[in-house]
């Protein structure tokens, strides 16, 4: 499993469920026990913060030129966004082929606050399900 598949996955799974109104989303893919929290970077933990009391974020242009590798890219449906009072979530797969793919979903300063609380470096499945949800995708 691929991040790029994860994002298709989570796409339809949003787009069907109906659950989350606008919200900002930052997944990550684990493949052993333990969800190391360094895994998450400070600018992205800065960001899902941002987009609950205010982000602009500019959508980038993507040239095409003569000996790009990326010949087919999707047009852009606009030019940027601007993010306000919205949910803000770290989701985690845990990702175990032939299984069920488990998504813990857990708000942003939740993550933080447990970050600071939790004495390991990294989290199982179900210390993180304390401070989040558990989803099948």
């Amino acid at each position: 499993m691929k991040e790029a598949q994860f994002q298709t996955l989570w796409g339809k799974y949003l787009k069907k469920s109906n659950l989350f109104p606008s919200s900002a989303f930052e997944l990550k893919i684990c493949k052993t026990k333990r969800f190391p929290i360094s895994a998450l970077k400070p600018h992205q933990i800065e960001g899902l913060k941002m987009a609950k009391v205010g982000l602009y974020h500019k959508i980038a242009d993507f040239p095409i030129f003569a000996g790009s590798k990326a010949r087919f890219n999707s047009p852009k449906p606009f030019d940027c966004l601007w993010l306000k009072d919205v949910g803000a979530y770290l989701c985690v797969l845990f990702y175990t082929p032939r299984h069920p793919k488990k998504v813990i979903i857990v708000d942003i300063d939740d993550f933080v606050r447990a970050c600071k609380k939790h004495q390991m470096k990294s989290f199982t499945i179900d210390e993180l399900k304390k401070y989040g949800k558990e989803i099948i995708l």
